[in-house]
């Protein structure tokens, strides 16, 4: 008797659902039974039937792909109506990126966020808790994004992190400050006085923003992770370099969780002990 009646409600709900991707879709009954190479009447019949019976296989999936939906979702086996394609599209997007992370697509997605927690895997050191001497070390050699502009951008995301109600994370390698505060690597030829004022910086800024703002530093002879930012649950991003690769279908925004929150729990200089640590790097800056 169970069995019956699940058929009466999927045979019921698939010409609900026909009728709804009809109607959505502008086209005839007679423009779809061409498209789907049977007879209106059939069309008919399918639409305004009371059996429990659900057309074959073949019809079910010419009707979908004619009206542009899944064949799934008029049988009531998924919840949405866009093809797999589509949700595949619709839930990654690749955009492009400037050289700053602080960009206006980075700041929206920080806004649409606003009362999630935001955890961050920086390219180099923040650009929100950089100087401007900092930002316009690195981008007076860049075109098309001047020094001011950058500083600017950086100065409105710390804005509106004091004023957000939503906690930051950040996880750091150790090697990206040490290889600050030595001048090497990336860092080869800034001046000592503004690595010594950045490090105050920081060190101003855990002051005043801790614990909502929380960094982590690992080791990374030991883990890895490219730059990403997680925006709560909604939205999971990664930098490219040239674009962000962004996720926004839950299992994988959930996956780079779960991949930010083992850098957390491997760190090796915790929130509370960052500013001892900073501290010893600048007392290492000649």
């Amino acid at each position: 008797m169970q069995n019956k009646t699940d058929k009466r409600a999927r045979a019921a709900l698939f010409r609900t659902r026909l009728a709804q991707a009809l109607d959505h879709s502008g086209m005839s009954r007679s423009a779809l039974s061409r498209a789907v190479g049977v007879d209106r009447s059939t069309i008919s019949q399918l639409l305004k039937g009371q059996g429990t019976r659900l057309p074959n296989a073949q019809v079910v999936g010419e009707c979908a792909a004619a009206l542009g939906v899944s064949a799934d979702w008029l049988l009531g086996l998924a919840e949405h109506p866009e093809m797999a394609v589509d949700l595949l599209a619709s839930a990654m997007s690749i955009t492009p990126a400037s050289r700053a992370l602080v960009d206006a697509e980075i700041f929206n997605w920080h806004q649409e966020a606003a009362g999630y927690k935001i955890r961050h895997v920086p390219a180099t050191l923040p650009d929100m808790l950089k100087t401007p001497d900092l930002l316009a070390w690195e981008y007076e050699p860049q075109l098309g994004r001047s020094p001011e502009q950058a500083t600017g951008a950086a100065t409105d995301l710390l804005d509106w992190m004091r004023n957000s109600s939503s906690d930051y994370e950040i996880a750091l390698p150790l090697h990206e400050l040490t290889s600050f505060a030595r001048g090497e690597g990336y860092y080869t030829g800034l001046p000592a006085g503004i690595r010594r004022a950045q490090i105050d910086r920081m060190l101003e800024l855990h002051d005043q923003l801790y614990p909502s703002l929380r960094l982590f530093l690992f080791d990374a002879r030991r883990l890895f992770s490219a730059p990403i930012s997680i925006f709560g649950p909604l939205l999971a991003v990664i930098y490219l370099g040239r674009n962000y690769l962004a996720f926004r279908d839950k299992e994988r925004v959930q996956g780079l969780i779960g991949h930010f929150d083992w850098l957390v729990r491997e760190s090796v200089v915790s929130p509370r002990d960052v500013p001892e640590y900073l501290r010893g790097l600048r007392g290492e800056i000649g």
